[in-house]
């Protein structure tokens, strides 16, 4: 397997973790009964914990299916260099950092990580644009 399908396989573990995280914040807030129940009732505001791992899983399923795209297309067209490993890890790894930054609302480096996060799947994608 190479480098990019692993870092492509362990951001889909990362974003099932990041739906167990987001779902564990509104239980715990709400309660086992409310999750089990048909949901109906208006409940209060979520947590701003609660609400930013909520964020932190959106943003992650914008670029996730980019991400997807990229590795797969390079791996059929045959394609890993040393760009392409640095921008799948790149993206991964900023991936993983991300979350407890955006939970704990922690300024700027949560964006300067996202940043490179992003220059990751911009280097993937301008390995498969080139090819």
């Amino acid at each position: 397997m190479t480098v990019e399908l692993r870092m492509m396989a362990l951001s889909l573990v990362l974003a099932i973790v990041q739906i167990f995280a987001f779902d564990a914040a509104r239980t715990g807030q709400y309660g086992i009964k409310w999750n089990t129940g048909p949901r109906d009732e208006a409940m209060p505001p979520l947590s701003p914990i609660a609400e930013r791992l909520n964020r932190a899983q959106a943003n992650l399923y914008e670029t996730l299916p980019l991400f997807v795209a990229a590795v797969l297309g390079l791996h059929v067209l045959g394609i890993s260099t040393a760009a392409t490993v640095l921008g799948a890890q790149l993206y991964f790894w900023g991936r993983v950092a991300y979350v407890p930054l955006y939970a704990f609302g922690v300024r700027m480096v949560r964006s300067i990580v996202w940043l490179a996060s992003f220059a990751g799947l911009v280097m993937l994608v301008a390995a498969l644009v080139t090819a």
